[in-house]
């Protein structure tokens, strides 16, 4: 598989001006971007379009977690969008989940919805600190279960746990993977980090990488050796 299908690039800009530079300097390096709480707070809906429009593929990660009604009638707007894929919240439950999958599948059945786990931002002892207990795999795989059972086509999670997910859920199960962070490179806020090639090679169907990338000095080369890196590791799988 072309590494450019699993790699998405964070858009963690605060103006579609930022946003238009960065894609413009990755080039055809890379086909799909996120679109976060920052950008869209700042812009809106119309960057996705635009981003759309400009034949790329849009993962709208606005962690949708609220009662079933209302983010049901946000996934229908965020499937008109044409985005590719989308998260919600798999602690908002298994009706606020089933109401996502279904409103998603209602537009547009091609899109994909995705349930965040536990945020890579987290250690264990944040874990405890809110409250749940069992450590972050078994919160992990509960989570993960919980979304697959109300339809969702898989789950964020960190790398970490992506190959008990991967043996759990099976081939088809995407795993959208944070915390990427190429050798060498500051881990700055997160806090179960792997590389590149660890996450592909843990069973991460696609990785998100936002700073390295977009504060490179040359975004484009960036991206191209964290998909040689990916390469590598896909070729050794296979």
């Amino acid at each position: 598989m072309d590494p450019r299908e699993k790699l998405i690039v964070a858009l963690d800009v605060s103006t579609a001006a930022a946003a238009r530079k960065i894609v413009a300097a990755i080039g055809d390096a890379a086909a799909t971007y996120k679109v976060g709480l920052q950008l869209y707070t700042a812009e809106g809906s119309r960057i996705v379009g635009e981003l759309i429009s400009s034949r790329r593929q849009v993962f709208l990660d606005l962690k949708y977690h609220d009662i079933p009604n209302t983010v049901a009638a946000a996934v229908r707007e965020a499937a008109e969008l044409g985005v590719v894929m989308l998260t919600v919240h798999a602690l908002g439950g298994p009706r606020m989940v089933r109401a996502a999958t279904e409103a998603a599948s209602a537009v547009n059945p091609r899109v994909k919805v995705v349930a965040v786990t536990v945020l890579t931002s987290m250690d264990e002892p944040e874990l405890t600190h809110v409250g749940i207990q069992g450590g972050i795999l078994s919160e992990v795989m509960r989570l993960g279960s919980l979304a697959a059972a109300e339809g969702c086509h898989g789950v964020v999670a960190s790398a970490r746990e992506a190959s008990e997910v991967r043996r759990h859920f099976g081939e088809d199960f995407l795993i959208i993977t944070p915390g990427v962070r190429p050798e060498g490179t500051a881990h700055g806020d997160q806090a179960r980090v792997v590389t590149p090639a660890q996450a592909i090679s843990a069973g991460a169907s696609h990785i998100v990488v936002g700073r390295p990338i977009i504060e490179a000095a040359d975004p484009s080369q960036a991206a191209r050796e964290i998909l040689a890196q990916m390469e590598s590791a896909l070729s050794v799988n296979s």
